[in-house]
């Protein structure tokens, strides 16, 4: 089962590929990684996703509105003209979307607890921490043969 989860993975990876599209292409890498990493079943795989993916849809809608809140006005004000009371607000702003953050994160963990087991889920930190280094390495190396 393990491997007919992981060759649909890479068509549609290939299929993605072939659309050009960066940001799914590296969705469904990241989904056929997981998914191998925590060697989730067909079942467990078809509740897993939907949670995950809801949680990572609520991380770049966060991230997306950290950028354009506290990242834009670094670059478009700058720190040194910025005021006391302005570096306080961006101060508090960028507290509430840690707190998101994790409230975000705890959800979805709790969530995960009832439908894969406790072993997997503390996997599943691991396999994201693991996709992101092999993502960085591909960028990297592709940047040096740029070169």
């Amino acid at each position: 089962m393990k491997k007919i989860i992981l060759i649909l993975s890479l068509v549609m990876t290939a299929n993605l590929a072939a659309q050009g599209d960066k940001h799914e292409k590296i969705k469904a890498l990241k989904a056929a990684h997981i998914t191998e990493a925590l060697s989730l079943t067909a079942t467990e795989a078809e509740k897993f996703w939907p949670i995950y993916n809801a949680y990572e849809d609520k991380m770049h809608d966060l991230r997306k509105a950290e950028r354009k809140e506290i990242l834009g006005p670094l670059r478009n004000e700058g720190l040194e003209t910025m005021t006391d009371a302005q570096a306080n607000a961006l101060i508090d702003k960028a507290l509430v979307f840690k707190q998101n953050d994790v409230t975000y994160r705890t959800e979805m963990l709790n969530a995960l607890r009832k439908v894969i087991s406790p072993k997997k889920v503390i996997k599943l930190k691991k396999a994201e921490d693991d996709f992101k280094k092999q993502l960085l390495e591909r960028y990297r190396n592709k940047r040096r043969e740029k070169r």
